[in-house]
């Protein structure tokens, strides 16, 4: 009888650890991106795929513009408050690191997506384009339409932001020995309405302008109404973006834009959330993750729909 007791006790215990009230917690997972484009959407979509298909509760936010930082600060407080094991974030600037620390210091896991915090230590993975290599795509394209001697103008995204900043410098190396003159660039805060007034600028100051070059989706549309507006041919003109959104794939079928570097978001948000996943579990994580780029054309334009 008492064997008997015995096995019917372990049973019931048993019985009552697989119960659901006694089941492992579901994992909180915080999701904070930029602003409302589709870039963004795109990545919030997949995270929120990841999430429903592997039993993780998401909490999602996301700035209001390109350089919303208390947006992003208060966000980041508020998830914390809320009680999230982990953090995925595009950060807008490097300085919502104060409030990354007091997150780790609460024992949140925090996962950087699409660009990194220069210099800060507190990221358990970055998880990302590369995006000098991006950028050295862009500039090797444009390396084989233009020649010695032509001008060509930069519409930048937000200056000092790392992953911005290296589509940038990344086009130049991509150029190599080709002795392009830049003759004019400016900031775009990543808008559509600042790409148009920064390329009409360049564009009136440069008549003989050939080509422009845009580090960001948004300006690239507004680069193209500029040139429409300056009328230039499409095919007098060269527009290389980044981003393959907000319009290019269109305008590149149309004949407005050249090319632009595809970066793949979808792949952003299901391994950013999948790599704060793992963290959190204590398990291992590459500190750096590659989501890859590539350039479309006319010629592959398809293949990116």
């Amino acid at each position: 009888m008492k064997l008997r007791h015995a096995l019917l006790g372990g049973l019931a215990a048993a019985a009552v650890l697989a119960s659901p009230s006694f089941a492992a917690d579901k994992l909180k997972v915080g999701l904070i991106t930029k602003f409302p484009v589709p870039f963004f959407s795109t990545i919030e979509d997949a995270a929120k795929k990841y999430a429903a298909d592997n039993n993780v509760e998401l909490v999602v936010g996301q700035g209001q513009s390109a350089t919303d930082i208390e947006g992003q600060i208060a966000l980041i407080e508020s998830m914390v408050t809320q009680g999230v094991q982990g953090i995925a974030i595009t950060p807008v600037d490097p300085t919502v690191a104060p409030a990354l620390d007091k997150a780790v210091a609460a024992g949140v896991k925090v996962v950087l997506i699409d660009n990194s915090i220069p210099d800060w230590k507190g990221q358990t993975a970055l998880v990302s384009t590369n995006n000098l290599n991006g950028g050295r795509i862009a500039g090797e394209y444009l390396k084989t339409v233009l020649k010695d001697g032509d001008k060509i103008g930069i519409l930048e995204g937000v200056p000092g932001v790392p992953a911005l900043d290296d589509r940038v410098n990344g086009m130049k190396e991509g150029l190599g020995g080709l002795k392009v003159e830049i003759v004019g660039k400016g900031a775009t805060n990543c808008t559509q309405e600042l790409g148009t007034s920064v390329a009409e600028d360049i564009l009136t100051a440069n008549p003989d302008l050939k080509a422009i070059y845009s580090a960001c989706g948004p300006p690239a549309a507004g680069a193209a109404q500029a040139i429409a507006n300056a009328g230039i041919a499409n095919d007098k003109f060269i527009l290389v973006g980044f981003d393959a959104c907000c319009g290019e794939l269109e305008a590149i079928k149309s004949g407005v834009e050249d090319a632009t570097v595809a970066q793949f978001p979808a792949k952003m948000g299901e391994l950013g959330i999948d790599t704060v996943v793992k963290a959190i579990k204590g398990e291992k994580v590459e500190a750096n993750v590659d989501t890859g780029a590539g350039l479309v054309t006319a010629a592959n334009v398809k293949d990116f729909e």
